[in-house]
């Protein structure tokens, strides 16, 4: 401590709630305050629970909250921050940098050292951070100046430094389910203080359901949408006809670069080795649906039509390479039929990898064995 030091600094009290913005959106009035209003995470957050447990006594340790959008990741961390004792201090991995790392991180150590007080940093998507600004976190949390709490929709194990990993526990936030999302919307229905209950509106049972399956696990999709259906007049009935024009398609939950893209074209894949028509099709119109690349699809299909089937059905290549050609020369949504056709005929095929496995252990054998010379039968005759 030196003479400009503070010799007795305030101890962080708790952070109160926000007075409610009736200009907000409804997903925001509506964001629960007490892990109690927190929907769909009982596996993680009901009593007894070992994560409900340290933010009731206060004493969390870093972890890292993974789960789709919409399933309480910020919510939770809000939570936290008005529960505890501790400096809580929140960052966006979209707005903040380096600089604003290092000068928080600065921070932190210095209230440590001044009276013990542990501060508790929250990162929003923290798979958006490079190596190196996760790196700058490491010397903090090792320490014990801060107590990090990352979101990410993205697989920890691949977007977050492994050093940063082994130093946090992963807790999983599942997608709501439909009645999780129907009991979110009643509950905003009711609601009078930061709802809809002062202005009459009320649902069908039906339409909450509609709404719930459009947003597709996401209560702030949810919400967004019992909002815009009840804009208007006052003592709206919300019904499945009123919601006709906002509900044109599901929201459909994909991301081309992350983690969803290789989980669907991984079942695709599967499904067509399981000999499933069905499903192949299904998780084919989940990738094309939500805007994959078609030429992407055609060359795994390509692929599978040697891998899986190879020379038990010589004529799958053909196809698939014939629905490659069908995509590129009509586009889409065209040629959505012809791959379709393609992942049928794949499912549909007897399965044979022979080729692939003769494939790989002749590779093996020419990069791990010696190089050895042609055999003179086998060579260029004229040399």
């Amino acid at each position: 401590m030196d003479l400009f030091d503070d010799p007795d600094p305030p101890v962080p009290s708790r952070v109160e709630p926000e007075p409610v913005d009736p200009s907000a959106p409804l997903a925001e009035r509506m964001r629960p305050r007490t892990l109690d209003d927190i929907v769909g995470q009982d596996a993680l957050l009901a009593p007894g629970r070992p994560l409900r447990e340290a933010i009731d006594r206060d004493r969390l340790r870093s972890i890292i909250l993974w789960g789709p959008p919409g399933t309480g990741k910020t919510t939770l961390a809000r939570v936290i921050a008005s529960a505890t004792r501790a400096h809580f201090i929140a960052f966006s991995a979209v707005l903040s940098g380096i600089k604003e790392i290092r000068e928080v991180m600065a921070e932190a150590e210095q209230a440590r050292r001044r009276s013990g007080g542990r501060t508790i940093l929250f990162i929003d998507e923290i798979h958006r951070f490079n190596k190196a600004q996760q790196d700058a976190f490491l010397p903090r949390v090792e320490s014990g100046d801060i107590v990090l709490i990352g979101a990410t929709t993205e697989n920890p194990s691949f977007e977050v430094n492994s050093a940063l990993l082994s130093r946090s526990k992963v807790f999983v936030l599942e997608a709501l389910t439909e009645a999780d999302l129907v009991a979110i919307l009643k509950r905003a229905i009711a609601d009078a203080d930061r709802g809809l209950g002062n202005r009459g509106v009320t649902a069908d049972d039906d339409a909450l359901g509609a709404i719930a399956r459009y947003a597709n696990g996401d209560a702030r999709i949810a919400l967004n949408m019992l909002e815009m259906a009840s804009a208007g007049a006052a003592a709206v009935h919300v019904t499945r006809e009123r919601l006709a024009d906002l509900i044109e398609r599901r929201s459909l939950l994909y991301d081309k670069g992350g983690e969803e893209h290789f989980n669907i074209i991984s079942a695709l894949h599967k499904s067509m080795r399981n000999s499933d028509p069905d499903a192949s099709v299904y998780w084919l119109a989940r990738m094309l649906e939500a805007g994959e690349d078609p030429l992407y699809v055609a060359r795994r299909i390509v692929r599978f039509a040697s891998e899986d089937i190879g020379n038990a059905d010589p004529q799958a290549l053909t196809v698939a390479i014939a629905a490659k050609e069908a995509v590129h020369f009509m586009g889409m949504p065209e040629g959505n039929t012809a791959l379709a056709q393609a992942a049928i005929y794949m499912a549909t095929a007897p399965k044979s990898n022979a080729v692939y496995v003769a494939y790989g252990e002749a590779r093996a054998d020419a990069e791990q064995q010696l190089a050895e010379p042609v055999p003179h039968h086998l060579r260029n005759a004229p040399t």
